[in-house]
C-alpha cells in the first residue's frame, strides 16, 4: 500500500508490560516515540467508546525499532505483524474495536487489512538516509532484552561512519550506554562530560603532553558516540542536544590540529613557521571545503556523498576526518614524531579533498547526462 496523506493518528497503547528496556517499560518508550513524532498519545482503556480518531494501537508485548512508526504513520489500514501477532496497527474508526480485539484475545486480524510481517526479508526503505534497513519488533519478555537492546543499538548505527567508530569501540559504547541509561544520565550529561575532555584534550596537545591528549581524546570520541546513541536507544533527543553535540563536533577538529602543532614545539619537535602555517593552511582549507562538498551533495542529489557508491562508503572509512586523523598522529607518535604525523594529516586532508572533489564532479556529470544517482545501500 503506497502512503497516503492523513490527519495525525493518535496512538494508543494496550495491554500491560511490567519488563524494562533501556530503563523504560514498554508504555513510557511507546510515550517517547510518539511524543518525538509529534502524535497524540490516547492513553485510553481498551474499552473506550471513543471511535472518532485514526489510531495507531499498540501491543506492549512488543517492542519495536522507532523506525516502524513513521513508517507506519502514512499508511492507514496496516498492520505491523511478527510470528502473525500484531505489534502495530494504523486503522480508521471501524477497524479500532476488532484490532483490539485481536492484540487482547487473540481473535483474527480483519482480513481486508494490510498485514506486514515484521520479519520479511525486504524490511523497510529509509527515507532520510536514503538506504533499506530491517528494524526489529520482538516481544518484550525479560529473557530477550538483552537482545533487543543490542539490537536497538546497532539500529541507532544510521548511515556509514569512519574505522574507529565501526570497528574499535562498538562494544565500549554499548556498554557505556547501558550503563548510562541505568543510573539515569542524559544524553545532555554524556555530552557534558565529553565537553570537558575535549578541551582538556586539547590544553594537552598545547603543552605536547600528546599521549594524556590522545587517552583524553580517546575517551572524548567513545562519549562522543554513546550520547547520540543514548539518546536514540532511549528516545530522548532534543533541539538543544542536538545542536550541542553538532557544534562541538564541527568546532573543535581544527582546534585540535592546531594545538598538536603547536605542541610540537614544548614537546622537542618544533616545525618551522612556513610549515606550520602551510599546514594550518591546508587543513583549514581542506576541512571547511570537504565540508561545503558533502553540504552540496546533499542538497543537488538529495543523500550523503557516503552512501552513494560502494567507494565512497568504504572510502568514510578512512577519510580526513577526526577519528583517521587520530590514527595517523597516533602513529607518528609511536616513533616521537608528532611533527611528522601533523603534516601527515594535512597531506592526506588535501588527497580526501581531491577525493571528494572529484566524486562531486563526477556525479554532476552523471546526472547531466541523464542518469538518477540513488544510493548502493538502497
Amino acid at each position: 500500500m503506497q502512503p497516503t496523506e492523513s490527519p495525525l493518528p493518535a496512538v494508543v497503547p494496550l495491554g500491560d508490560n511490567p519488563v524494562l528496556l533501556w530503563g523504560m517499560t514498554a508504555h513510557e518508550r511507546l510515550r517517547r516515540i510518539a511524543a518525538a513524532r509529534k502524535l497524540p498519545f490516547a492513553d485510553v482503556a481498551p474499552d473506550s467508546n471513543d471511535t472518532s480518531d485514526t489510531v495507531i494501537l499498540s501491543n506492549l508485548a512488543f517492542v519495536f525499532d522507532p523506525a516502524w512508526m513513521a513508517w507506519l504513520q502514512p499508511r492507514p489500514g496496516t498492520v505491523l505483524t511478527r510470528r502473525g501477532e500484531i505489534v502495530l496497527a494504523h486503522v480508521a474508526a471501524g477497524d479500532r474495536a476488532a484490532c483490539e480485539r485481536a492484540i487482547l484475545d487473540g481473535t483474527p486480524i480483519p482480513p481486508h487489512l494490510e498485514q506486514v510481517a515484521a520479519e520479511r526479508d525486504e524490511g523497510i526503505f529509509n527515507e532520510a538516509l536514503r538506504k533499506r534497513e530491517r528494524p526489529f519488533a520482538e516481544a518484550l519478555v525479560p529473557a530477550a532484552v538483552p537482545t533487543i537492546e543490542r539490537a536497538s543499538y546497532v539500529g541507532a548505527y544510521k548511515g556509514v561512519t569512519d574505522l574507529l567508530t565501526k570497528y574499535l569501540w562498538p562494544e565500549w559504547a554499548f556498554a557505556l550506554t547501558k550503563l548510562a541509561a541505568r543510573v539515569g544520565i542524559s544524553p545532555n550529561g554524556i555530552t557534558a562530560i565529553g565537553s570537558v575532555l575535549c578541551i582538556v584534550a586539547t590544553i594537552a596537545f598545547w603543552y605536547g603532553w600528546f599521549w594524556t591528549g590522545l587517552l583524553t581524546g580517546l575517551v572524548f570520541m567513545v562519549l562522543d558516540t554513546v550520547d547520540g546513541k543514548l539518546a536514540r536507544c532511549t528516545i530522548t533527543s532534543s533541539k538543544l542536544g542536538n545542536a550541542w553535540d553538532h557544534g562541538v563536533d564541527l568546532v573543535h577538529p581544527p582546534i585540535w590540529w592546531w594545538a598538536w602543532a603547536a605542541g610540537c614545539a614544548p614537546y622537542g619537535r618544533p616545525l618551522s613557521d612556513e610549515t606550520f602555517w602551510a599546514v594550518m593552511a591546508a587543513m583549514l582549507f581542506g576541512y571547511v571545503v570537504q565540508r561545503l562538498i558533502e553540504g552540496a551533495f546533499i542538497v543537488r542529489f538529495g543523500m550523503h556523498i557516503h552512501v552513494w557508491e560502494r567507494f565512497d562508503s568504504r572510502f568514510r572509512l578512512v577519510t580526513a576526518r577526526r577519528n583517521p586523523n587520530m590514527v595517523i598522529l597516533f602513529a607518528a607518535l609511536l616513533v616521537m614524531r608528532p611533527d611528522w604525523g601533523i603534516v601527515a594529516v594535512a597531506v592526506w586532508t588535501m588527497l580526501s579533498l581531491v577525493v571528494h572533489g572529484v566524486r562531486l564532479v563526477q556525479a554532476i556529470w552523471r546526472a547531466r547526462a541523464g542518469e538518477r544517482l540513488t544510493s548502493w545501500l538502497a
